[in-house]
């Protein structure tokens, strides 16, 4: 009797040492995403990860894949949902399958500047809009600036028939595809990590982003003309399975939202000198042009854009469209 307890209690120890062991090991959170470390959206994955495994030494570890080294554009919503990744900081324009009012940040020109997208982000409003996907399993946890959209081309555009005829790359949403219809060109779907060979190869002859996206993936070397339209947002969602955050120790998810918002302060604070330093190292390359368009030139474009917000005001709403218009009074 004496040696099957013995037995039994050495049984349990290697058990419980086990346990111990496995519960030592920490909780690994895979960050992706699809752009360059030096942009934005960049800096900010490693922040978070800097912090994180900072405060809570040997009970997180943040894998950052930058650069659609792990899921691409296309692959990558997938991959959060079945737990393949964690963490990912999509672009605004990814959501309209899964919360048609995320729209809005599509919507051109609505937006006057940054500062009014701060205060429609801030606002209850657009608080709400991070927590809209939930019950599909998608948390959001913060907005990460990149910043206004400039036009790029393979030739000069002034006003908006310059675009007519034109192949412009857009992302997956259905309100930049009519935006650029709007202005009699052709939008083509194309992922991220393909835009600098299409335009290269001439499968597009245009596209949409911001000056530290434009630099970071070499969009000067194949554009000689940039429109400085500032007609729309590039801005990212972070977001989370909902499951696997919520299943977070208490204390741990709770540093982690402290976290996070330390850091969009940061990565929101360096978006605009990014973007400033972007530009300006465009034009010391010298080998595009960046047209600066006069305030009736940039009307005619805003007038060109603007039925694309009554196309889309019954799913986006009315109200939440007049609340983002209402950002830009202060």
């Amino acid at each position: 009797m004496f040696k099957l307890t013995a037995k039994a209690l050495a049984c349990a120890a290697i058990i419980s040492c086990a346990g111990l062991a496995q519960a030592a090991e920490p909780i690994v959170i895979k960050f992706a995403h699809v752009v360059a470390e030096h942009t934005p959206k960049g800096q900010g994955a490693l922040l978070f990860k800097t912090l994180a495994e900072q405060r809570l030494p040997g009970r997180v570890k943040v894998e950052v894949y930058p650069n659609s080294s792990l899921f691409g554009d296309g692959k990558e919503m997938e991959a959060l949902l079945l737990g393949d990744v964690h963490m990912l900081a999509p672009s605004l324009a990814k959501f309209e399958h899964y919360a048609k009012q995320i729209q809005i940040f599509d919507l051109p020109f609505l937006f006057d500047n940054m500062e009014a997208v701060d205060r429609f982000q801030a606002s209850s409003a657009g608080k709400a809009l991070l927590t809209s996907m939930e019950g599909k399993g998608i948390t959001g946890l913060a907005y990460w600036h990149n910043g206004l959209k400039q036009l790029s081309s393979n030739k000069p555009m002034h006003e908006p028939k310059d675009a007519r005829g034109m192949k412009f790359r857009v992302q997956a949403s259905a309100v930049l595809d009519e935006q650029f219809k709007a202005l009699r060109a052709a939008p083509r779907k194309m992922s991220f990590a393909e835009v600098y060979q299409g335009l290269q190869t001439g499968v597009v002859n245009g596209t949409e982003n911001t000056w530290s996206n434009y630099y970071s993936q070499k969009v000067h070397e194949v554009q000689p003309y940039f429109t400085a339209s500032d007609h729309g947002l590039i801005d990212y969602m972070v977001i989370t399975n909902t499951k696997f955050w919520k299943g977070l120790p208490d204390d741990v998810r709770s540093e982690l939202e402290s976290i996070m918002v330390e850091v969009t302060a940061e990565v929101n604070r360096q978006a605009d000198d990014l973007n400033n330093e972007a530009r300006a190292a465009i034009i010391k390359a010298g080998t595009s042009e960046i047209i600066e368009l006069t305030p009736e030139q940039r009307a005619k474009w805003r007038e060109a854009m603007r039925p694309v917000w009554k196309k889309f005001e019954q799913d986006i709403g009315k109200e939440l469209i007049e609340a983002a218009e209402a950002a830009n009074k202060g």
